[in-house]
């Protein structure tokens, strides 16, 4: 579950990581909050043209939370990551109606949106997606403060609405793995080939000279439809790596669905070249 926290000071700053997404915005804090958003990601299949669910916003802190509840069409990059469009075929929002659009939560409590898609007829088969993202409502007095920089970083949290007419299905590929010596990272790449994204997690496991020399969990990530995922196995590990040049194999099984049913295994071969270090 992603949280986003407000800090009182003069000079903290808080940095938010998601593999949803990453927005971020400055404000003044007199308060501290603490704001979570679930769930991440709704999947759902729409029934004769419609569909819907909610998405919980829980106010943690000692203070209301003011905030305002908008939609984005959005895509992931393989390098740039998660990007908002102004407009795109897969785009949900002409058929989406959610409320509330502003919303107060007291402190320690929780609040519900509504979520409610209805599909028009003529609408081809495949899947429909926007990113609804919470905002917090806040006023900047940054400007009247002379005598301090107060400006924190906040970040805006959002819940994936993914709602798919027909049978659709992903189609997920383990296309590379790729070592970088300069930075010390195990990149996977992932490509999904299907109509319907899938939000996978990852199971797995690095050998050399068939010895596991290294292994993990990759937290569920979001891999649209028709795109491709680089995902850094670095961030996952238990201990930094330092691979040598030489030839090496990542095995492991990808793991989605609404009950997490779908498994896929995967074996992948990489050499780092003793000229580079680094496989191109």
């Amino acid at each position: 579950m992603n949280t986003y926290k407000v800090i009182k000071s003069t000079t903290k700053i808080l940095i938010f990581g998601s593999s949803l997404l990453s927005s971020i915005y400055f404000f003044s804090a007199k308060s501290q909050a603490q704001v979570s958003l679930s769930p991440l990601v709704i999947e759902q299949q729409a029934d004769r043209g419609q569909a819907q669910d909610f998405i919980e916003i829980t106010n943690r802190g000692d203070e209301p939370f003011r905030a305002r509840v908008y939609a984005e069409a959005y895509t992931y990059d393989m390098e740039k990551g998660f990007q908002t469009l102004s407009s795109t075929p897969t785009d949900l929002r002409p058929y989406l109606q959610f409320s509330p659009r502003e919303l107060v939560i007291p402190p320690r409590t929780k609040r519900r949106i509504r979520l409610i898609a209805r599909l028009a007829p003529n609408l081809p088969n495949g899947e429909y997606r926007a990113m609804i993202f919470t905002q917090p409502l806040r006023e900047n007095n940054s400007s009247n403060n002379t005598n301090h920089s107060s400006a924190n970083i906040i970040t805006r949290i959002g819940s994936a609405f993914i709602v798919r007419k027909g049978e659709i299905s992903p189609k997920l590929n383990v296309k590379e793995a790729r070592w970088s010596d300069r930075e010390k990272r195990l990149h996977l790449l992932l490509q999904n080939d299907g109509k319907a994204s899938a939000y996978t997690s990852i199971n797995w496991q690095l050998k050399h000279d068939n010895k596991t020399i290294q292994d993990g969990q990759v937290s569920p990530h979001l891999v649209t439809a028709g795109s491709g995922r680089n995902i850094n196995l670095s961030s996952f590990m238990k201990n930094p790596l330092n691979l040598q040049p030489g030839n090496y194999q990542l095995t492991g099984e990808l793991i989605w669905g609404e009950r997490r049913q779908n498994r896929q295994p995967f074996s992948i071969n990489f050499t780092i070249p003793a000229q580079t270090g680094v496989k191109k």
